[in-house]
């Protein structure tokens, strides 16, 4: 009896969860560089939670894909770093440990460490980089840090260190997501990574009428620039991240009708290559019955022009208008709209999608992207990528 009722307490300290996703990817038009229509997409994700004792917990997930376009690593080695050119077939997506007590939480592993309070651009959310495969529809990546908090409900703080750079992955050179132009031969050299930490601090307060933070980063961009390297065959290319320092804050403010969001940081480096500016971004929010809007303007403010290309969809999807929208039909069933607009109107970016579940387990999403603009423009550059969506879930 008392050997049961210890197997009883042990798994209610143990909890899972996981998917498992297979999608596809339509295409009317081809692209200069791809000419394919259609990508196959199937992954399964595992997540598990254990908690030995009070106030200590272990988390840990993994991924494991395949896709049909070349996107995926075709070799069967485990990933921590995220530094592969193209997804690995499997990673660890999560591995931490985190211990509580009072108002003091340490988290130490790879993780996920997400600040700002803004929806639609989030300009001070230095350790989180991206899956940029699919420059509009891409996922977050963990990474491998120590973190701290300190607080209560009025005031809390933050520290994170990160002993190495996690890079955004780029969309690959020969796919319709590369940026690069086309009909030139291209020659990837291997990136050059930065040595050294990364270190950030966030104060939080909330307020009776508002909740604002400050927040602080050293370290390096995890969105790269570009060496290149001319040649009489081809174009050698090198990735490279330049050092960067983040001063920012954000704001929630509820009113009676809406509530509204803010969040601003100004970014300096002193790699030559790079520039400095400022990002912001403010929005509106509101709830009503079954629907949600977020409308808001995204800007950007350069004060220092550095002379290296760049890939940063974040910078990319500023100057602009953006709005979101989502209708909750019954338990089963919603809606989503996404628009980007520049305020040039020389890119424009559409989304729509619609989800149903079935049962329990099942889940089925439907949607398109639809994208326009001009050649010149960070957006109208994809105006051949409009796509439709297909996905189903199996989720346990």
């Amino acid at each position: 009896m008392c050997l049961a009722l210890a197997a009883v307490a042990a798994a209610q300290d143990f909890t899972q969860r996981g998917f498992f996703e297979t999608g596809a990817l339509l295409y009317p038009q081809t692209a200069p560089n791809d000419s394919g229509h259609a990508v196959g997409e199937a992954l399964f994700r595992y997540e598990a939670f254990y908690k030995p004792l009070p106030g200590l917990q272990f988390a840990g997930g993994i991924d494991a894909r395949a896709d049909s376009h070349g996107e995926t690593e075709r070799a069967f080695v485990l990933s921590w770093w995220d530094r592969e050119r193209r997804r690995p077939a499997f990673e660890i997506r999560r591995l931490s440990a985190t211990y509580s007590r009072g108002k003091l939480t340490l988290e130490a592993g790879k993780q996920f460490i997400r600040w700002g309070k803004a929806d639609i651009l989030n300009p001070t959310d230095r350790f989180a980089p991206r899956d940029f495969l699919n420059v509009v529809d891409n996922d977050f990546l963990g990474v491998t840090a120590a973190r701290i908090a300190y607080g209560g409900q009025a005031n809390a703080v933050e520290l994170v260190v990160s002993p190495r750079l996690t890079p955004s992955r780029m969309p690959l050179l020969d796919q319709r997501w590369s940026s690069l132009p086309a009909g030139i031969p291209i020659h990837e050299l291997a990136p050059d990574f930065p040595g050294g930490a990364q270190f950030g601090a966030r104060w939080n307060h909330i307020g009776r009428a508002a909740e604002y933070a400050l927040s602080f980063y050293n370290g390096y961009d995890h969105l790269p620039l570009f060496r290149a390297q001319p040649s009489l065959t081809a174009l050698a290319i090198q990735r490279f991240y330049p050092q960067m320092r983040m001063y920012g804050g954000d704001l929630a403010a509820p009113m009676r009708l809406v509530t509204l969001k803010a969040e601003a940081a100004y970014f300096t480096s002193s790699t030559s290559q790079a520039d400095n500016y400022a990002l912001y971004v403010a929005q509106l929010e509101r709830q009503a019955g079954e629907w949600s809007f977020v409308a808001g303007y995204a800007g950007q403010i350069i004060t220092r022009h550095g002379d290296a290309p760049g890939f940063s969809p974040v910078r990319g999807f500023t100057r602009a208008l953006v709005a979101r929208a989502g209708y909750t039909i019954d338990v089963n069933r919603g809606v989503a709209f996404e628009a980007v607009a520049r305020q040039n109107g020389r890119g424009v970016w559409l989304k729509a999608e619609y989800s149903q579940a079935f049962g329990q387990h099942w889940r089925a999403t439907a949607g398109f992207a639809w994208i326009h603009g001009a050649q010149s423009d960070f957006l109208g550059q994809f105006h051949r990528n409009s796509h439709g969506a297909l996905a189903l879930r199996y989720s346990f």
